[in-house]
Parts: structure tokens; C-alpha cells; sequence
């Protein structure tokens, strides 16, 4: 009679669990293919006053801001000296001399489109990167990635290059259009060639600049041994492919390797070391899933492709990347920091990833910094002081510094 009992009280119950699973989760407005993301963290001020924190390392920090008078600023360079070159996305060029942001944008820069939203995918245009030309102390070249339109309003990616006479860019001229648009990050590598990420489409074809790495030299033109040069219907300037969206780009400082981070789509944000001719996978292999919920891909790995050192699920929204190699924190010396625009979908939840590596380059731990902010981090750069330099994202963009406490 019991066990009676049990096998018509359990069968209702079983009946029941099958009729409701899934039944009670929320319906999620989507614009675009995308979950339309809340906004109960996002739009918060930043302190006016120094800030102080305790680190997973017990290096104890302060962070201050420099300025917050610009306008959604996506890149830094330090010139000789410590004065800091930024992009906004709002195709301008400012400097801050002295710690003190001059009011007037830079003049003599490229005409490019220009624009200040930030958040959803193919919303990043404007200036985007600026470098210096290794021989900067000889030859006074500053590179600017930026959003070139060409006729019937078609915008695309550019590296412009300029001579930099103290006060404002001169000698300006394009030395490379891409055929893609979108962030794009640069930089200089120990061969003094010019890498450069370009987002678009048909990342698995090499007849087209989306998703690669290209690599120039710094005129523009297409280096010897450039891995895809022979190889018919090629872009010769194709260093390695299988890319989704490059927002971080750093010169190893003791291998030389280019290492580069990539946004992932609803997580599987990475970070890869390049390796001429490499294939890194997007769209085919992927360690997210799509904004809809499903996998990008049936097996998540990178079975068949490079795969990456470092990866989130869920996504952080990867940004600027550099390695600490200063004297300010002995702590975090060697480590690689990046931005983060904002964690697992959500708005306001940007900061800044600590990433700790052993000898091989195998990731041993991570902590997260400047969560309590809410801003969105676009770049984080090492200054010639050995402090590190912060970028946010946002309509009152702001840099600041960190430092330790001593």
C-alpha cells in the first residue's frame, strides 16, 4: 500500500516538473538579434577624489583622475617627456601636457567620421588608435587608425600618418585603406612593422582584410616575407586570420610575440599570440555562445585551429591590453592587464583584468580591479613613470591613474 502511494503521488509530480520546465523565465526584449541590456549599473559619476584599494597581491593602490573632459576616448601614446596623445572617438586628437588636458583639439589630423556611441556591436568609429613610430626621436611619426568614408558613404578602416612638430600633426597621408571597419588596434613590433586588426566580414577568407591581422611596413607597403604574399588571390598584407573584433594589441616585452585580444560574442573573449599564417578560428570554432543563447559553434573548442591563452565565459567585452614591466609595482611586474567594457551583458560593469602567467606563459590566476566604478575600460596603457593609465568609455571620458600607496 505504500509503495502504492509513492507511485501515484511521484507520477502527478513527475507530469508536472516535464510540463513546466522553462515556463518560468522571463521573455527578454531584442533589438538587432541582441537581448536588449538593462541599465540599473550603468550612467554612474566618478569620484572627484583619490581612491584607495587593497589587491589581491597586497600591492596597495591609488587611483586618481587626471582629466575627465573628454569625449569617449579609445586610445593613449606617451610622447618623450610623459605628455599623453588620446583619441576620441569623436575623430579628434587631444594632448595632455604636464598632467593638464589642453582645451583645443590637436590640429592637422585626418578627416575621418566621427561618432560617440558606445555599446552594441558596429558602433565603434572615429579615432581609434595612436602610435608612435619606434624611430619617433629621429623621424617625429605618429600613426592614427581612424573611420575613413569613402564615396556612396562607405566607411572603412585607415592608418594615417603624420609628422608631429610639438604643437599639431603635419605632412599627413594615408598609408594604408582596409576594406573593413570597426575598432581597430595597432602596433609596432620589434621588426618595426606595423600590425593592424580589422574587424568585417569573411574572417576565414584570405581575399579579404575582416577579421585578420595585417602587417605593413611603415609606409604602407607589403613586407617580403609577409606569410600569404604567394599565394594566389591573397591579400599580401594578411598576417593571420579567423578573427572576430581586435580591441587590444601588445608587443611581448621579453619573446617579441604580438599578442591581441578579441571580443567573443556572448562570452569566449580571448587572448592569442600570433603566429605568422595562423588561423584562430571565428566563426567556426568560438568558446561563446550567440547572442540568442545557442552555441556559435556545435563543439565549442579549437580543435583544428590556434587556440588562445586566455579566455572568459562569461565575456568582460575585452579592450586595451598592454604588459607591466615597471618598478612602481614589483608585485604585478610581467603581468598582462586589460580593459573590460562591461561583464556578462551588462552595462556598468566595466573595470580592469590583473592576469598572472608562470615562465611558460600559462595563466596561474586573474583578479578583477576598479569593479565598484562602473565605467566602461577602453584602454589601459604602462606611462614612461611606471604608473598605469587608464581609459574609460564613456560620454565624459575620463583618465586616470593608478599608482601605489605606499
Amino acid at each position: 500500500m505504500h509503495s502504492k502511494h509513492l507511485i501515484l503521488i511521484a507520477a502527478p509530480a513527475a507530469l508536472l516538473l516535464l510540463a513546466t520546465v522553462g515556463s518560468g523565465q522571463q521573455k527578454v526584449a531584442f533589438k538587432g538579434g541582441i537581448p536588449v541590456a538593462p541599465t540599473g549599473l550603468a550612467g554612474r559619476k566618478l569620484p572627484l577624489k583619490p581612491m584607495v584599494y587593497d589587491t589581491g597581491e597586497g600591492q596597495k593602490i591609488r587611483v586618481s583622475m587626471v582629466t575627465r573632459a573628454l569625449e569617449t576616448p579609445f586610445g593613449i601614446a606617451f610622447l618623450p617627456g610623459g605628455d599623453m596623445l588620446v583619441t576620441e572617438r569623436a575623430a579628434r586628437l587631444r594632448i595632455i601636457r604636464k598632467g593638464v588636458l589642453d582645451p583645443k583639439p590637436v590640429v592637422g589630423g585626418p578627416v575621418g567620421y566621427g561618432t560617440g556611441e558606445s555599446g552594441l556591436p558596429g558602433a565603434v568609429h572615429g579615432y581609434m588608435d595612436v602610435v608612435l613610430h619606434p624611430a619617433f626621436a629621429q623621424n617625429k611619426w605618429i600613426y592614427i587608425s581612424y573611420t575613413k568614408t569613402l564615396s556612396g558613404d562607405k566607411r572603412v578602416a585607415a592608418v594615417a600618418r603624420a609628422t608631429w612638430d610639438g604643437t599639431k600633426l603635419t605632412e599627413l597621408k594615408d598609408v594604408f585603406v582596409t576594406e573593413g571597419s570597426g575598432p581597430t588596434r595597432m602596433v609596432f613590433g620589434r621588426d618595426n612593422l606595423l600590425y593592424l586588426g580589422v574587424s568585417g566580414d569573411d574572417p576565414q577568407s584570405l581575399k579579404t582584410h575582416g577579421g585578420k591581422i595585417l602587417r605593413i611596413k611603415d609606409d604602407g607597403s607589403i613586407p617580403a616575407d609577409n606569410p600569404f604574399l604567394k599565394v594566389a588571390g591573397a591579400k599580401p598584407e594578411i598576417f593571420t586570420l579567423g578573427h572576430r573584433n581586435t580591441l587590444g594589441l601588445a608587443l611581448h616585452p621579453g619573446t617579441g610575440e604580438i599578442w591581441q585580444n578579441e571580443n567573443g560574442p556572448n562570452g569566449g573573449d580571448e587572448i592569442n599570440v600570433l603566429k605568422a599564417s595562423a588561423n584562430y578560428g571565428w566563426p567556426l570554432v568560438s568558446l561563446g555562445r550567440t547572442y540568442t543563447g545557442p552555441w556559435q559553434s556545435q563543439a565549442p573548442t579549437h580543435v583544428g585551429f590556434e587556440a588562445p591563452v586566455v579566455y572568459w565565459t562569461p565575456a568582460i567585452a575585452v579592450s586595451g591590453m598592454t604588459f607591466y614591466t615597471g618598478d612602481k609595482f614589483p608585485k604585478w611586474k610581467g603581468d598582462v592587464f586589460v580593459g573590460a567594457l562591461r561583464t556578462g551583458e551588462i552595462p556598468g560593469t566595466g573595470h580592469v583584468d590583473r592576469i598572472l602567467f608562470n615562465d611558460k606563459m600559462e595563466e596561474l590566476r586573474r583578479e578583477s580591479l576598479l569593479t565598484d566604478l562602473h565605467q566602461r575600460i577602453r584602454d589601459i596603457r604602462q606611462g614612461p613613470d611606471g604608473l598605469l593609465y587608464v581609459l574609460t568609455d564613456e560620454k565624459e571620458g575620463a583618465v586616470l591613474k593608478i599608482e601605489p600607496v605606499q
